[in-house]
């Protein structure tokens, strides 16, 4: 039997089919191929249609079906970009694009109801600030365009409407709640204290399905479409997150996982609710939480991540250049970059940054020593930096994170950048052999029952690299972390120098 992933990012749509028996990678496609271009209409916005999700997974179906028989597949999975608000209609249209992840709007709502809920209510119930999440910008929505809001008949996550796409039925799971500040820890249920506060109904929200399990089956209308057999269940649902730390076999406490795709992340795995204070990091429910064995997730996300180095290569440099070229030129200057520092926050308002927005920054360049090398070396640093500076705060809250893993793909492929990631952390970094529409697959065959536990969905992952410390850079790298920190220090500074008084 096949099981077949899709991976729903902001700038791709990527597809896995892995053998279920050997737990070998069949064949992969991913569409399209550039980069999924992200609508900012507005300064600190970023909306993308779902309709062309739709057509990119199309698209990337289309490709696997000229290397794989999909009528032999028994079981999907989808992974897919948290916390963005799909809105419908009674007819299942989309009455608006998707306000994804990375759109910063609704950064006051979130910070006005965590004063008016109190923040101690805020961290019981929710763990986390209500914040820029799903629900805030479900509030933003109702204040700002109420005739879109007067239609719609529900909201979903981006992943719910692909599923919705493929079944057509309209669900999530609690760990997609607790994403959009939609789920009370405290009670084991909706968030209605927080929905009450905003106006709005939970009838708008989908049934509840479970992560590993039936969440419907593939229509005779899109099997037809895409090539598949009509009734193929979709077993499992993750945000890509919660879906790669489970890719990688990261289920249990002390298990930390990282990726740096678009945005960077560092996830790990907490047996109880623990929360930061300021919601720098958030916690949210994991994919294998069971209400007598509680499994939560704790999440650090950097939005200037892969998006800030393919601004380097498609913008600055004009797109002549490879990422792996890219990477090349990094390696050719020392650690610190020889006194270029770069700061990673031009992608909308930073959760780390308790919501700030300091923009992306280069400092420290002089223009008769530095050229291309040095820029691409320091922009490598500080996205690590930025990394290293949130896990600072996870492990004020108590976690471990002494080995990471992460696949082999996006910028751990980089040289500079997983040993820079080693070297600052302290952490050995263990890279797989696996990705997000991977995981998603073996996911589906846990929820279709193909596995009949789940260490048996990890069968054929293997890492193929391991990274620990160089002691030999470890002071040029502490030095450079720390003048970067400083930098860091005084753009919040000005920033904060820069808001209006309030009288």
């Amino acid at each position: 039997m096949l099981l077949l992933g899709y991976d729903l990012g902001s700038s791709s749509i990527k597809a896995s089919v892995i053998d279920a028996a050997t737990g070998r990678l069949v064949a992969s496609a991913s569409a399209p191929g550039q980069e999924m271009d992200i609508a900012s209409p507005r300064p600190g916005w970023a909306e993308q249609d779902p309709e062309l999700w739709w057509r990119y997974v199309q698209e990337a179906t289309a490709q696997l079906r000229t290397k794989v028989n999909l009528q032999e597949v028994g079981a999907i999975g989808i992974s897919y970009q948290m916390h963005g608000l799909v809105v419908v209609d009674q007819q299942h249209k989309v009455l608006r694009p998707s306000i994804i992840w990375c759109d910063s709007r609704a950064v006051g709502i979130g910070e006005k109801a965590f004063e008016e809920l109190g923040p101690q209510v805020c961290l019981s119930d929710f763990l986390n600030s209500p914040g820029n999440f799903t629900a805030s910008k479900l509030k933003w929505v109702k204040d700002h365009e109420p005739e879109v809001f007067a239609k719609i008949h529900r909201i979903m996550l981006p992943g719910d409407y692909l599923a919705m796409r493929l079944t057509g039925e309209i669900n999530t799971t609690v760990s997609g709640l607790s994403e959009g500040i939609l789920w009370n820890f405290r009670e084991g249920g909706i968030a209605t204290n927080l929905l009450d506060h905003y106006g709005l109904s939970t009838d708008m929200l989908p049934t509840l399905v479970p992560t590993f399990g039936p969440q419907g089956e593939v229509s005779a209308e899109m099997a037809s479409v895409l090539g598949f057999r009509a009734g193929i269940p979709v077993a499992y649902r993750a945000g890509d997150q919660p879906n790669n730390a489970f890719s990688l076999n990261v289920l249990n406490p002390g298990e930390v996982a990282a990726t740096a795709g678009t945005s960077g992340v560092v996830y790990g795995i907490n047996d109880d609710a623990r929360y930061d204070a300021q919601s720098r990091v958030n916690t949210f429910v994991h994919v294998n939480h069971q209400p007598m064995q509680p499994r939560y997730g704790v999440l650090l996300c950097v939005n200037g991540t892969g998006i800030q180095n393919s601004w380097l290569r498609n913008k600055l440099l004009a797109g002549d250049i490879s990422y792996p070229d890219m990477n090349r030129l990094a390696a050719e200057v020392p650690v610190g970059a020889e006194g270029v520092r770069v700061l990673p926050f031009g992608n909308g308002a930073e959760r780390v940054l308790s919501n700030q927005q300091v923009g992306g920054q280069v400092l420290g360049l002089d223009f008769n020593r530095h050229d291309r090398r040095h820029l691409l070396r320091a922009a490598q640093e500080g996205i690590v930096f930025a990394l290293n500076y949130g896990m600072e705060v996870m492990k004020s809250m108590g976690m471990g994170v002494d080995t990471v893993r992460a696949g082999d793909a996006n910028m751990f492929l980089s040289p500079v950048f997983r040993q820079t990631f080693a070297n600052v952390t302290g952490a050995v970094v263990e890279l797989y052999n696996t990705d997000g529409a991977q995981g998603a697959a073996r996911g589906a065959g846990v929820g279709a029952k193909v596995y009949a536990a789940l260490p048996e969905a990890f069968t054929g992952l293997q890492a193929t690299q391991t990274i620990e410390p160089k002691a030999s850079e470890r002071d040029a790298t502490q030095a450079a972390y720390e003048a970067w920190h400083r930098a860091l220090k005084t753009a919040l500074r000005k920033q904060e120098e820069a808001k209006p008084v309030v009288s």
